[in-house]
C-alpha cells in the first residue's frame, strides 16, 4: 500500500515555504472592489470594516514577503491612493456607459461589465505594482483574467478614460503603455514579439497613443511599435512595426457568398 505521509512529506520538503493565502487575498479584493470602492455591489459589511478586513488580509500576506514593518508601510500607502482610484473608476464606469448603447447605467456597468471588473482589478493591481509588492498584483491580475478572460498584466501603464468592450480574450503585456482615451475589443493582443528570459528587463510591448480604437482579434506586438493617436486598427490586423497619427489600418481578406439552391456549384469544405 501507498505510503502517503511519506510521499506527503517528500512533496512538503521541495516546497519554498511560501505562506501567501490566495484564497483570502482573493476574497479580501473582492471585499475591496464590491463593499468598499463601489459599495452599490454590497450585500454585508461595508465602508470602514470592509476596508480594515482587506487592509488586514493584505498585511499578513505582504509579510511574508516584506516583513511586517514594511507590510505596514506599503499597505498604508496603497490606502491613501483608494480615493483617488475610485474617482478614476467611476470615470471610467462613465466612459463605459457611454461607449455602449447597450449599457442602462453607470451602475450597471459596475456590477455587470467584465470588460470594468478587469480594469478594477488592474488599477489596484497596477497600483501595488508601483509600490514594489512581489507576486500579490501578479495574484490579483490572474484572479480577474481566470473570472473574465481579460489578462493584463499589473505592470502594463494605462492612461485615462481606457475602454474595454466585451473583453474575453485581450491580452496586454506587462511593458506595454497605453495612452487616454483609448478603446479596445475582445481578443486583442498586446505582446511582445520575442519572448525569453534575457528580454525581461526590456520594453518588449507596444505602445499605444491617446485616442486609440483597436477593434477584435487584432494582434499589435514589439516593443518599438508606437501607434500614433487618433488611429484606427481593424479587426484581425496584425501589425508588427509603428503607423503614423491618425492612421487606417485594415486587414483585407476575401469572402465569397454564393446561392445554395446552384446545384451546379458544389459544396466544398476544406478542414
Amino acid at each position: 500500500m501507498t505510503d502517503i505521509s511519506e510521499i506527503a512529506g517528500r512533496l512538503i520538503s521541495k516546497s519554498k515555504g511560501l505562506e501567501i493565502d490566495k484564497k483570502k487575498l482573493y476574497d479580501a479584493l473582492d471585499t475591496l472592489v464590491d463593499h468598499v470602492l463601489f459599495p452599490i455591489c454590497a450585500n454585508g459589511i461595508t465602508g470602514e470594516r470592509a476596508l480594515y478586513k482587506f487592509y488586514s488580509v493584505l498585511v499578513e500576506n505582504m509579510s511574508v514577503l516584506l516583513g511586517l514593518e514594511k507590510a505596514k508601510k506599503v499597505a498604508d500607502a496603497f490606502l491613501e491612493k483608494l480615493p483617488w482610484m475610485q474617482e478614476q473608476l467611476y470615470d471610467e464606469a462613465t466612459v463605459f456607459s457611454r461607449n455602449d448603447p447597450a449599457a442602462g447605467s453607470v451602475e450597471e456597468v459596475i456590477i455587470a461589465y467584465p470588460g470594468f471588473f478587469a480594469l478594477t482589478v488592474y488599477r489596484i493591481s497596477h497600483e501595488l505594482y508601483e509600490l514594489e509588492v512581489p507576486i500579490i498584483p501578479r495574484l490579483f491580475s490572474e484572479y480577474a483574467h481566470s473570472k473574465v478572460g481579460v489578462d493584463i498584466n499589473p505592470g502594463a501603464k494605462i492612461g485615462n478614460s481606457f475602454y474595454i468592450d466585451h473583453g474575453t480574450g485581450i491580452v496586454i503585456g506587462e511593458s506595454t503603455i497605453i495612452g487616454d482615451n483609448v478603446k479596445i475589443y475582445q481578443g486583442v493582443t498586446l505582446g511582445a514579439l520575442f519572448v525569453t528570459k534575457d528580454l525581461s528587463n526590456k520594453k518588449r510591448h507596444p505602445t499605444i497613443e491617446d485616442n486609440v480604437v483597436i477593434y477584435a482579434g487584432a494582434t499589435i506586438l514589439g516593443g518599438t511599435t508606437v501607434i500614433g493617436h487618433d488611429s484606427v486598427i481593424g479587426g484581425n490586423a496584425w501589425l508588427t512595426h509603428s503607423v503614423a497619427p491618425y492612421s487606417l489600418v485594415q486587414q483585407t481578406s476575401e469572402i465569397r457568398i454564393r446561392s445554395m439552391l446552384d446545384k451546379n456549384d458544389p459544396i466544398e469544405f476544406y478542414i
